[in-house]
């Protein structure tokens, strides 16, 4: 995070019924790159919220605190704060528009901004007055829409709580507080916590009445749809309605002893227990990624859709597998260019700075990378940096030709300039001498580079004819001799075009394995990755199972066991699942990799696309 922010912003605007985005708020997520604790706060209209999320911000103002009967805030507001225990974390602040404002004209919204709430969260606040009771859990109707206004798969068809297996893999921790508690934590004449309060607010009523079903439901979808709770009661304020109506300037000796220390165990608990916002599969949610959800969800809102979660994380895939690739590509290029000068000595110290370079390349990517199913970033990664290591080839080649062209201009300049004094008896062995000697000291100049034969020979090559004419104006040497000199002057000529087309070979086999060392390391790598998406995926598949167990156990306990025996089949699935992610392996991406001679971006694809389906 580059800079705090001095004060909450509108993030989402609730005006004429219609909820959209601010474009500033939302410039302030782009540019925070740190995983987000995203704690957000619902409840009726003058209930104190922004109260408690200002005391979350450490600041006595910052959301608006009214003293009347209107509500202060509208649309959803956000605060971004550095993380006060958690380095390198942001703690992202939601206050909402008090739900049952009398002075809205359509209740709708109220839904759209509670999901919302649930949505973008990692720590979901309930805010309530005084006690939880029938009234208290009827005004908190707005949970059992969610199933209608939000899906976790984009084929999923929300019917009642059905879908609370899928909810509980991303919906947020719940934390009921309850304001101005006047009671005794007290059930049956025993004392007890404030979570155990909750707990047992919660229970089922029995009985078949439409009634007490419609009782039940919301108390069912807290406990499906939110396997964390936790509860905090606190007493009032002050009994001062003159300091009542202006609490953010109260101080802290001003305020009832036992409101302060609820409130300081609230802000104690969200520090150390509010968690990172993750999607599926352990994806951490940055400032930026959250900025992309906000967008997404009010745009599909305004669409008449319903928000879906796969869809969010799949246009968010787009956005940030897009940068993922390109900051990748940048990635490579930077470090090439830092690591290589031009000509290199050889083909193999270029392809070993490449191979280096690609593994931190898809490091990178895979690092930033998510949900990529069919492989089209990671192969237009692969694309990009072929293209490149291409380009880099060719400068090489570039570099070494020009290098030792001008070297050998150089070393021959005095060799050229006497040639034609070279036509007289004994003159070609004079040449062969002049000529031995600049080829010594051509190749004792380091760092020609790849091109140093090949430049050579080429030299050698146009002195062909005027050796030829050296050796014939050479009275010195009989015709046999000159037969011989030249016959030798052949072979040389014909050893040292072997040499180059051996060494070209030798290339071409650094080339293919290079391509082979970097397909190890760049497989390992994706199968790394993979290991760990199982692993989260193993993960959450268990917490889905427990919560489900925990369930029926519960039902049983409250002799409900209709419901309990409808948990069975939801069971026996995540346990097939867990089974079958157990049975699951990569290892056949080696079968792929053995004995393919095929190009380097193609097998990648190939393996990942393996790798990715044994998921």
């Amino acid at each position: 995070m580059t800079q705090a922010q001095t004060a909450p912003i509108c993030l989402v605007e609730n005006h004429n019924e219609r909820l959209t985005v601010n474009p500033k708020a939302i410039e302030i997520l782009d540019r925070i790159s740190q995983p987000v604790v995203v704690v957000a706060i619902v409840g009726l209209y003058r209930t104190g919220k922004s109260y408690l999320m200002n005391c979350l911000a450490g600041q006595n103002h910052g959301f608006p605190v009214g003293s009347t009967v209107q509500s202060q805030t509208k649309g959803i507001w956000m605060w971004c704060v550095p993380h006060p225990t958690k380095p390198e974390h942001t703690l992202v602040l939601l206050d909402t528009e008090g739900l049952g404002d009398v002075e809205k004209g359509d209740p709708k919204n109220d839904s759209w901004i509670f999901a919302l709430s649930v949505l973008l969260s990692s720590t979901f606040i309930y805010n309530s007055m005084h006690t939880i009771n029938h009234q208290a859990l009827e005004q908190l109707y707005y949970v059992t829409e969610l199933t209608e206004l939000i899906r976790a798969k984009s084929s999923s068809n929300p019917d009642g709580i059905k879908n609370s297996t899928e909810f509980v893999s991303f919906f947020p921790d719940f934390v009921w507080t309850v304001r101005d508690f006047m009671l005794e934590l007290k059930l049956n004449g025993e004392k007890v916590t404030s979570d155990e309060y909750l707990e047992n607010a919660l229970k089922l009523i029995s009985g078949d009445h439409p009634r007490i079903q419609a009782s039940n439901l919301p108390r069912e979808c807290i406990r499906c749809f939110f396997p964390k709770r936790k509860c905090f009661v606190f007493d009032r304020p002050t009994h001062d309605k003159e300091l009542l109506q202006k609490l953010e300037t109260v101080s802290e000796d001003q305020l009832d002893p036992k409101f302060w220390e609820g409130t300081k165990a609230f802000v104690s608990y969200i520090f150390t227990y509010a968690k990172i916002k993750t999607l599926r599969e352990g994806i951490k949610v940055t400032g930026n990624r959250l900025g992309t959800l906000v967008t997404t969800y009010v745009g599909a809102i305004n669409s008449g859709a319903v928000p879906c979660l796969d869809d969010a994380v799949t246009t968010l895939a787009q956005c940030e597998n897009s940068a993922a690739v390109q900051k990748a590509a940048d990635h490579y290029s930077e470090q090439m260019a830092q690591r290589l000068r031009l000509p290199t000595d050889t083909l193999q110290e270029l392809l070993d700075v490449h191979t280096a370079c690609e593994k931190e390349a898809i490091a990178v990517f895979l690092e930033h990378s998510f949900k990529d199913e069919n492989q089209q970033f990671l192969r237009r990664l692969v694309e990009l940096i072929d293209e490149k290591k291409g380009i880099s080839l060719l400068k090489n080649e570039e570099a070494s030709d020009k290098y030792c062209k001008e070297e050998l201009d150089r070393l021959s300049k005095d060799f050229m300039e006497n040639i034609t004094s070279l036509s007289v008896p004994g003159g070609h062995r004079l040449y062969m001498d002049m000529r031995e000697k600049l080829e010594h000291d051509y190749w004792q100049i380091p760092r020609k580079g790849v091109k140093a034969s090949e430049v050579f020979q080429s030299f050698l090559q146009s002195q062909t004819i005027i050796e030829s004419s050296i050796l014939q104006a050479d009275t010195a040497l009989t015709a046999g001799e000159k037969a011989i000199a030249e016959e030798r002057a052949q072979k040389e000529a014909a050893e040292k075009e072997l040499e180059l087309l051996r060494q070209k070979q030798k290339e071409q086999q650094q080339l293919m394995e290079a391509q082979e060392k970097s397909l190890k390391e760049n497989l390992e790598q994706i199968r790394k990755k993979l290991e760990q998406a199982r692993e989260q995926l193993t993960k959450d598949l268990n917490m889905m199972l427990k919560k489900q167990l925990q369930d029926q156990k519960a039902f049983l306990e409250e002799g409900f066991k209709k419901k309990a025996e409808k948990k069975n089949k939801e069971i026996q699935r995540l346990r097939q699942n867990i089974e079958d992610m157990k049975q699951n392996s990569p290892s056949t991406v080696e079968q792929i990799a053995k004995g393919v001679t095929i190009g380097l971006g193609t097998l990648l694809s190939i393996a990942a696309a393996v790798l990715l389906r044994t998921k």
